[in-house]
């Protein structure tokens, strides 16, 4: 498995099992050299992801994005994402999974609702790894 991440990010997707690579220009080359084949790719970014994944020569069928849309008409690549898995009983087994230490899901950060223009302002950054979390205010 490869994972497509900026250098810090490298030595956690190492620690996973994953080959890292580097975003950049030569992208798709690196890819090559790290693999010397492509069978499925998952774009969470957009920005020319599925067009470097076709390059690559990945099937369409075999390309899923959340992100670009527009590219998923085009190119007739899938688009579910995360809305093909959103039900209750998908939810209940990947939470189990978490629970019993087989998934992992990390935590970025936490911010409380009234600091949501915060929580925003490190996603925009675009280089979290893990979720960002907003935690509801306690009640009386």
């Amino acid at each position: 498995m490869i994972g497509l991440a900026s250098e810090a990010h490298h030595p956690w997707l190492a620690g996973h099992g994953v080959i890292p690579v580097a975003y950049g220009d030569a992208v798709a080359d690196e890819i090559r050299r790290a693999a010397s084949k492509v069978d499925a790719f998952v774009d969470t970014f957009g920005a020319g992801y599925v067009e470097l994944a076709l390059e690559l020569g990945v099937q369409p069928t075999r390309i899923d994005t959340v992100a670009n849309f527009e590219a998923a008409a085009q190119y007739g690549v899938n688009d579910d994402g995360n809305a093909a898995a959103a039900t209750p009983s998908v939810l209940a087994e990947l939470a189990g999974l978490i629970a019993a230490g087989e998934l992992e899901l990390p935590i970025a950060a936490t911010f409380p609702l009234d600091r949501v223009q915060d929580a925003y302002r490190q996603l925009a950054e675009r280089h979290v790894l893990g979720k960002i979390v907003l935690l509801p205010e306690a009640t009386a």
